[in-house]
């Protein structure tokens, strides 16, 4: 994995990375509904072990690679945070924590309140149309027609993949959560793609880190109210559930996250994370042992179609980009 960002990395690197993420994410779902059948562990308190886990983790990891990288890797690192400013670096470090805190927190309390089918269309639903809005507005960024049909098709298989099963309660309190979840996504890729068009998105594993840290901050008085400790009678299916939550969907897959969305535009980044309940429906028919039913196949195929589509897109757009870069002499 790359630890620089920006235009270090590859257009199709980064796009590797965002389909890593998402496919890694939605292995968390699964995981967490394995905490849950075996232990009282609560959605707030899971969320605060995954943030501190993950924490534990990404500083493992950079102190790894600062003993293995040395002065070259200080110089460099310095080099890019350099061209910086206080005050950019400061905002990339709360923004980015504020809203994965608020991500993470809104979406399990939009789950509480009107169910996951909901709460999940309503978040990843929002989400793309957030982004796409708010990079039009904030970075003049353009779909295109291509763009928009991949976007539509992306939301129309999440409904299907989502909404197929059945009938859903909706609460109002809940839409709102799953709108206030959104938000916090829809802010933290704006943000990382903004700050990573000129170089300033920095180091993806340092930022991934920090975010942890507050998020952890964040987290800790709901977990604290809801239960650290869990009552169960198989601590150690816990703690390996805990643990692979914190390295797998989390620690990689937000450093990953973190380092592609510095790149690709942030609408196209949106729908890949789409990716998340295709993976989450395959395994919750492979490993769960859930029904496979018309719904699921006819959703992870629009999605998928989409995908593949903005990826194609983002793909074409580099290289067009690439041939009208001026040649130095």
């Amino acid at each position: 994995m790359s630890n620089s960002s920006g235009p270090a990395l590859s257009t199709g690197r980064s796009l590797l990375y965002l389909i890593v993420a998402g496919i890694a994410w939605g292995t968390a779902g699964a995981a967490a509904s394995l905490i849950f059948r075996v232990s009282d562990m609560g959605p707030l308190a899971l969320s605060f072990w995954r943030c501190v886990g993950g924490l534990v983790l990404l500083l493992g990891a950079l102190a790894l690679r600062s003993r293995r990288t040395g002065a070259r890797s200080a110089a460099r690192t310095a080099v890019r945070t350099e061209g910086e400013s206080r005050g950019r670096r400061t905002a990339r470090i709360l923004g980015t924590g504020i809203g994965l805190t608020v991500f993470q927190s809104a979406y399990f309390a939009a789950v509480e309140a009107t169910g996951l089918a909901v709460g999940t269309v309503v978040t990843l639903g929002a989400g793309p149309v957030m982004i796409a809005i708010g990079a039009r507005l904030t970075m003049g960024e353009r779909l295109g027609r291509g763009g928009v049909g991949a976007v539509a098709g992306a939301l129309a298989g999440l409904f299907v993949l989502v909404l197929g099963g059945g009938a859903a309660e909706v609460r109002p309190l809940g839409v709102v959560l799953a709108v206030v979840s959104a938000a916090g996504y829809a802010a933290i890729t704006l943000l990382t793609r903004w700050l990573g068009r000129d170089g300033g998105g920095a180091d993806a594993l340092a930022t991934t880190t920090w975010a942890f840290a507050i998020g952890a901050v964040g987290l800790l008085p709901a977990a604290l109210a809801e239960g650290l400790v869990p009552h169960t009678d198989a601590p150690l299916s816990v703690v390996l559930l805990l643990v692979y939550v914190a390295a797998v969907p989390t620690a990689l897959a937000y450093a990953l996250y973190f380092a592609g969305a510095a790149v690709v535009r942030a609408a196209t980044v949106s729908v890949i994370m789409l990716l998340e309940p295709v993976s989450a429906a395959l395994i919750a028919v492979s490993l769960l042992g859930e029904r496979l039913t018309a719904a699921i196949v006819l959703g992870t195929l629009l999605l998928l179609t989409a995908v593949t589509g903005l990826a194609l897109a983002e793909a074409r757009t580099a290289a067009r980009a690439r041939r009208r870069e001026p040649v130095a002499v």
